[in-house]
């Protein structure tokens, strides 16, 4: 059986777009954090890390977003076309890795910051400076996005059709949606968050989620 463990709009946001846009049989599982779900035994059981998502295929069981979305493309390759999730040696496959690793590793990390800055202090009180100094960070990540958009003049960070990185990528955008130069407000990355707002995979995990406007 594969499920996905996953709390609305949050990390296990990627994975589960993945799992609809390639139309693969899946359950989800809610964990509801506002009454502390995943810090509790039963599903620290399941991930003593306490973290969303959790994916569990069969009996392996595995976190971390990132991983969680290259491991369904690899394990489905029959329903996965070239253009989604590349070859591995080919060209494509290392830009696939370079921006997923990019999105989870600097942008992400700093997302992480701007939504819990309490995390990284001792002192409550600097929690508004440590926020406002990763959402100034941001800035230039979404610049270099949308000036990737802008040279490539691709619809998509690979080229010209969708892949698993651009399901991440429009996760992390849509987090942004309360700063104070969100990514739709950007040029080139801002018809990307439009483009991908449009798909049928992502309307149906919004609804799913019960996900409402403001959507990014």
């Amino acid at each position: 059986m594969t499920q996905l463990y996953y709390s609305p709009g949050t990390a296990s946001l990627a994975p589960h777009f993945i799992l609809e846009e390639l139309a693969l049989t899946y359950e989800l599982v809610l964990v509801d954090t506002s009454k502390q779900e995943h810090q509790q035994t039963p599903y620290l059981k399941l991930n003593p890390l306490g973290k969303i998502p959790l994916f569990v295929d069969g009996e392996n069981s595995m976190t971390e977003s990132a991983a969680i979305c290259l491991h369904i493309c690899d394990k489905n390759t029959r329903k996965t076309p070239d253009f989604f999730h590349p070859a591995i040696t080919s060209a494509s496959r290392a830009q696939l890795y370079k921006w997923l690793l990019y999105l989870s590793n600097t942008l992400q990390a700093e997302l992480v910051t701007y939504f819990y800055p309490d995390r990284l202090l001792a002192d409550p009180k600097l929690a508004e400076q440590v926020k406002q100094s990763a959402e100034q960070r941001v800035i230039p990540m979404f610049e270099y996005i949308d000036q990737h958009f802008a040279s490539s003049g691709k619809p998509y960070l690979l080229g010209d059709k969708v892949s698993a990185a651009d399901f991440f990528l429009f996760m992390l955008g849509r987090w942004s949606r309360g700063m104070s130069k969100p990514a739709r407000d950007y040029p080139h990355l801002g018809e990307f968050m439009r483009r991908m707002f449009a798909k049928k995979s992502v309307q149906t995990v919004f609804a799913q989620e019960g996900i409402q406007a403001p959507y990014f």
